[in-house]
């Protein structure tokens, strides 16, 4: 749920889920304030350890979300190299099978680049894997082609090698873009943080002060959420993953090859 909204919805409602359960929690202490006394020590042990509780929640659900974005960027740079070397084997293969690969190769390099634009999951991303697929198969045929005109040349059995770790790279990379926090995960980091900015709030209001230092609170933590939230949205959210690497490799495509295949096999 939380993965398919907008950076801006998705700010919205955390907002409103913090700010209504603090707001509630002071205007509770305000009720309350009458019986602070009795109130004030266990009201006090309780939110303290729920805070305490709720920040390793939160640190928790940051620490994943934070790994998964560095394992993205990974991905992309494990692919970007990939293609390069792929690129760079297939101009030593010999003619007619270097001409089409070489072309089928940038097409092949744009499909990925796309697919860093493309929410994981949708019906754009779906297509933009299918027509990679597609390139798959036919870089595949002719490096088969390759093989079988010169079973025993090296060049064509280095490209294969090189062909076979680039698809793998962009399954790699695909599966770490649909890898995100679960959402159970993150539902308890925004609930247990709400139930806890209102028993803070609450405690405080039955002391008749500390309005400002709620508010200041509840702001933090909905920016901590929202980063959290935004780290594990790899494709929409405000804190993407680049893809330089790959938009590198497709413009070292522009130049002509540096190598020259044999003009036969």
């Amino acid at each position: 749920m939380f993965f398919r909204l907008t950076s801006l919805e998705l700010g919205l409602i955390l907002f409103g889920v913090i700010a209504g359960a603090t707001l509630l929690g002071l205007f509770a202490g305000r009720t309350l304030r009458q019986h602070k006394e009795h109130l004030r020590e266990p009201f006090g042990v309780l939110q303290a350890a729920l805070l305490a509780l709720v920040g390793l929640i939160l640190a928790f659900g940051l620490t994943l979300a934070l790994g998964r974005y560095e394992q993205r960027r990974a991905a992309v740079v494990d692919e970007a190299n990939a293609i390069g070397t792929t690129y760079l084997r297939a101009q030593t293969l010999a003619e007619p099978v270097r001409s089409q690969t070489l072309a089928l190769l940038r097409p092949y390099t744009d499909t990925s680049i796309r697919l860093s634009h493309e929410i994981p999951g949708s019906t754009a991303a779906r297509r933009t894997i299918a027509a990679s697929g597609a390139l798959q198969r036919r870089l595949w045929r002719l490096a088969g082609e390759a093989l079988v005109a010169a079973p025993v040349a090296t060049a064509p059995r280095l490209y294969v090698d090189s062909l076979n770790n680039t698809f793998d790279a962009q399954g790699t990379r695909v599966a770490s873009l649909n890898n995100r926090v679960p959402g159970p995960v993150l539902a308890l980091e925004v609930l247990g943080a709400s139930v806890a900015l209102a028993l803070l709030a609450l405690y405080l209001s039955i002391l008749g002060r500390g309005l400002v230092t709620v508010l200041l609170a509840a702001g933090l933590v909905t920016l901590l959420l929202l980063v959290t939230f935004d780290l594990d949205r790899p494709n929409r959210g405000l804190i993407r993953v680049p893809d330089t690497p790959l938009v590198s490799a497709r413009t070292s495509m522009a130049l002509p090859p540096a190598a020259t295949g044999p003009s036969h096999p």
